[in-house]
């Protein structure tokens, strides 16, 4: 069969254009299949986090179920430090324990508030949310400043916050050191480890206008120190830390006594 020119030619054409048509379809396959890969894992990584943060909470509200085993190793300022082993690791779990003059739901707010939280809390130099899963679920990057005179040289902290309300106006903040590819370990800070800790804020039966605030910590600092350092200056560094939760409420009270904005959250 003899092809004319023409033919050969739209021939030619019309295949380029049929190979041109499979090509974009391909590429656009593709570039869905991989957004809708890349939501997936995301929408996965999400809901592990949420299972982890779900999982630590009621670690947490195990801890105030725990009556056996606590040493009082401080009290200061009315303010009651035990400690235990930790089951998680070779460490202690310290308790705190001591009454601040704000309602519950206002101290929990007040505690996770990252914009405000360094102006207060001197045993931090940042505390930025750097991931924020949902209204009441986040990821938090950290960085510790040096204490001890200096021995313990800052640390940071990548940990999974979430804020957990129960009937009784009682509020747990939970926390837990998580992996976060975006925040990989840097050479300028040694990267620290919390096991699960938490603060858990109810108000006071006689005055709800005050609140029983009880810390649990349990910190592995990681870098080559002597847990005897460790052990000696922790009591009074979560002492310092009500003091100073304490004097950043007071701070933070407004002229007309009705307290520092509060968030609300579903």
């Amino acid at each position: 069969m003899h092809l004319s020119s023409n033919s050969v030619h739209f021939y030619v054409i019309g295949t380029i254009e049929i190979i041109l048509k499979c090509k974009i379809a391909l590429l656009k396959f593709l570039y869905d299949y991989i957004l809708t890969s890349c939501l997936f894992l995301k929408l996965c990584r999400q809901m592990d986090y949420k299972a982890i943060a779900q999982k630590t909470v009621q670690e947490v509200l195990g801890y105030t179920q725990d009556t056996s085993g606590w040493k009082v190793v401080k009290i200061s300022e009315k303010i009651t430090v035990s400690s235990k082993a930790s089951r998680k690791f070779h460490g202690n779990l310290y308790r705190v324990e001591g009454i601040i003059p704000e309602s519950a739901a206002k101290l929990s707010d007040f505690l996770y508030q990252t914009g405000e939280r360094v102006t207060w809390d001197k045993s931090l130099q940042v505390y930025d949310i750097v991931h924020r899963i949902d209204s009441d679920t986040f990821i938090c990057h950290t960085i510790t400043q040096s204490f001890a005179m200096g021995s313990i040289s800052p640390r940071d902290f990548i940990d999974l916050v979430y804020i957990k309300r129960y009937e009784g106006n009682m509020n747990i903040i939970s926390s837990k050191s998580v992996d976060f590819p975006e925040y990989p370990p840097s050479s300028n800070y040694i990267r620290g480890y919390n096991h699960p800790c938490g603060f858990v804020c109810s108000p006071m039966k006689e005055n709800p206008a005050y609140s029983k605030l009880v810390m649990f910590v349990q910190t592995e600092m990681r870098g080559k120190l002597s847990p005897s350092i460790i052990e000696k200056t922790m009591p009074s560094n979560l002492v310092n830390f009500i003091l100073n939760a304490k004097d950043g409420i007071k701070a933070h009270k407004t002229p007309s006594g009705r307290g520092f904005r509060h968030n609300s959250h579903s």
